[in-house]
């Protein structure tokens, strides 16, 4: 006699030994009870989740000998037919190799006719959403109108490929995906039977490579067996089904968290040489972090996973911030499709590593709020220096210049008894100052004075004379020295340059005197040596404390400097 799979051998026969559908099963039993079971049921949901079998369970609760009954009695010629796949009245259909048109018409036809022996004729069409278009439309009229010993269950992994005017005319029902826990329980009741000793850990490997059938589980777990003289040990299991031990995805997981990045790329090149899926394992890596964050957000009831593993993963979560489990997360999604479209998955994984390795906890809102006062109280403090300093450095200059300029030029009209209701009067000119009044021979004190008046009368032609001295003083000129650029050089030597000159400085001698500018053309090496001033202002400033602090709190960067 062949072997006969695990899948094959343990398929449910009644709705009570199914796993994990009771919502679909009670209204099923319901609807036998009553009576009023559709003509046209479509069952939907992933692979492996009973879609089939709750078909043919319900074809022999249709066609029972004692019934309709929810509980088929297996044990008629009707429920043991259906059960070995040669009832001439359910006829089982593969939706993939059947989709033509003319398989469809071919149907139609046979419809007409009564079963042979049965209640009712069912044709039970699996992957439906394969059949084409024509196949579809042929099928339509008889699906809206069939005769009363009809009835049709299709079964779809692909719901949203039937077209809307099939799914309208029949009674759907989604079956869910199986979780982990109820695998495992499964799993060992079978193991059990078979009289085979496997550990839960194994049972839990097993079951999270299924993800989420029964069949594909059983497939594994009959392989396992088949790889195992008498115990199936865990190390064994893993070998055969190529999987990654989970002590290793814990062990990535903490090594991440604790910025280890030699062990990570240890354990990442470990899985790489046992030839493990690459792509798959980071899937693992994603989904392990996405459990990490809803164990930490105290929701361990929606993470997939068994007892033992959640007690794991709540050590490893245990005073880890949450901001830092939350970033790793959404570094490894942003990176998840690069990944899967990647020829080379073992080098980006690694890269992707080495940063993940690097990230620095997030800062919690309170102490982010703390670092913003501190810095904005040293900012404050740094402000009052510099004003402090501007104000010292400006009281300075101007004693400075008063020094220099007769006390009579820096005396200032007063105003303050001036009354607003009495008309406002033209102020007299002041008298210029005599001859008599200035040193002639302290020709600076004289040109100190001038530059003052001329900043009054015309502040650019100040800024032109900015660091010029007088060099000769005569009875009739005055020569001055200056230094500048050429355009600033000539400027001073226009004519309308000289005159402002000269009449500031024979305002202030009280005698007419000439002007000459002697200029001096600096090359560029003062324009070198501002802008390396410039760059040393820019480099003090990025590397200020300050500065620093800021950048680290915000993750941020320096896109622009501006010296005043």
């Amino acid at each position: 006699m062949s072997y006969l799979v695990l899948a094959r051998k343990y398929r449910p026969q009644t709705f009570e030994e199914l796993v994990k559908q009771e919502h679909v099963t009670k209204t099923l039993i319901n609807s036998i009870k009553a009576e009023r079971v559709a003509h046209a049921i479509l069952f939907t949901g992933t692979r492996g989740t009973g879609k089939t079998t709750i078909a043919r369970i319900l074809a022999k609760a249709m066609n029972c000998r004692q019934g309709p009954a929810p509980i088929p009695c297996n044990n008629c010629s009707s429920c043991k037919e259906i059960v070995k796949g040669y009832s001439p009245d359910v006829i089982e259909i593969d939706g993939a190799s059947n989709n033509k048109v003319d398989h469809v018409r071919e149907l139609i036809d046979n419809a007409k006719y009564m079963p042979s022996h049965s209640k009712f004729k069912i044709y039970i069409i699996d992957e439906v959403h394969m059949l084409s278009q024509s196949a579809f439309n042929a099928l339509l009229k008889t699906l809206e109108e069939p005769p009363a010993h009809i009835l049709f269950f299709f079964a779809t992994t692909e719901p949203r490929k039937i077209p809307i005017t099939i799914l309208s005319r029949c009674q759907r029902h989604d079956l869910r995906r199986i979780d982990t826990p109820a695998i495992v329980k499964h799993l060992a009741f079978i193991s059990e039977k078979e009289g085979v000793e496997i550990s839960e850990e194994t049972l839990n490997m097993i079951a999270r490579e299924g993800a989420g059938s029964i069949r594909d589980s059983l497939s594994l777990l009959d392989h396992v067996i088949s790889g195992s003289s008498g115990k199936v040990l865990h190390k064994t299991a893993l070998d055969l089904l190529v999987a990654v031990d989970r002590k290793i995805v814990f062990s990535l997981s903490q090594a991440l968290i604790d910025s280890d990045i030699k062990k990570a790329l240890s354990i990442l090149n470990e899985v790489y040489l046992r030839g493990s899926d690459i792509k798959i394992f980071y899937k693992e890596i994603l989904s392990h972090f996405r459990d990490l964050i809803l164990i930490s957000m105290e929701k361990p009831d929606i993470v997939d996973a068994p007892a033992s593993e959640i007690e794991i993963m709540t050590k490893i979560v245990e005073k880890k911030p949450f901001g830092m489990l939350n970033r790793i997360f959404e570094f490894l999604l942003k990176e998840a499709a690069v990944i899967n479209f990647s020829n080379n998955p073992k080098l980006l994984i690694e890269t992707i590593l080495i940063r993940l390795a690097y990230v620095k906890p997030v800062m919690s809102i309170d102490k982010l709020i703390q670092k913003l006062d501190l810095i904005y109280d040293k900012t404050q403090v740094l402000k009052q220096e510099a004003f402090e300093y501007k104000k010292e450095k400006s009281a300075k200059s101007e004693d400075n210049l008063l020094k220099e300029t007769p006390a009579e030029y820096n005396k200032k009209p007063n105003y303050e008894n001036k009354k607003e209701d009495k008309p406002e009067i033209e102020a007299p000119k002041p008298q210029v100052e005599s001859r008599s009044a200035i040193d002639i021979s302290s020709k600076e004190a004289l040109w100190n004075a001038a530059l003052k008046l001329i900043e009054e009368k015309s502040p650019a032609m100040a800024s032109h004379l900015e660091g010029s001295f007088p060099s000769q003083l005569s009875e009739n000129r005055i020569k001055i020295e200056a230094t500048g650029n050429k355009v600033v050089i000539d400027r001073l030597n226009l004519k309308k340059s000289l005159d402002i000159i000269s009449k500031a400085v024979s305002e202030i001698a009280g005698k007419k005197l000439k002007a000459l500018i002697d200029g001096k053309i600096v090359n560029s090496k003062k324009n070198g040596a501002k802008k390396s001033n410039k760059k040393e202002l820019e480099n003090k400033a990025l590397n200020h404390p300050l500065v620093q602090e800021a950048m680290e709190i915000f993750d941020g960067r320096i896109k622009g400097l501006k010296v005043l």
